[in-house]
């Protein structure tokens, strides 16, 4: 029996500000785009060949919109792993990209926390070989 994460949700405040930071200054790709009522549409987002994608949910209520920014409480939200750390973080630092700190070695690979337009943080990894990959486990 197989198990995967397929998508996550993401409170955001607008749409299209939204994509726009994604594509445009993380490089990920727009999955779907579909209308489904008048103020809501069905987002998701992913890295190219990200096996997780992202689904944009508009904040609705009070209580939503004080969460935009902070769905963990302040601790990192996200994981985005990459197999070349020096490239795409110098990618990202020229697109704009707030970072929290200077990169690091660490046991598990080379990190650094940046954070997204609404002030989600994120690890960018790139992990140590070898290191699991649950989808490349056969047993």
């Amino acid at each position: 029996m197989i198990q995967k994460v397929a998508q996550l949700v993401m409170l955001i405040r607008d749409y299209d500000e939204a994509i726009g930071f994604y594509t445009g200054k993380l490089g990920f790709e727009i999955l779907e785009d579909t209308r489904r009522s008048e103020t809501k549409r069905w987002v998701r987002v992913a890295p190219p060949g990200s096996g997780c994608s992202s689904l944009f949910a508009k904040s609705s209520s009070a209580q939503q919109d004080a969460c935009v920014g902070n769905q963990t409480g302040g601790r990192v939200f996200a994981f985005l792993n990459t197999d070349n750390f020096d490239a795409y973080y110098n990618k990202l630092k020229s697109n704009g990209v707030e970072f929290v700190g200077s990169p690091r070695n660490e046991g598990f690979g080379k990190v650094v926390v940046f954070m997204d337009l609404y002030g989600n943080k994120w690890d960018l990894i790139e992990p140590q070989k070898p290191y699991f990959n649950p989808a490349s486990n056969s047993s």
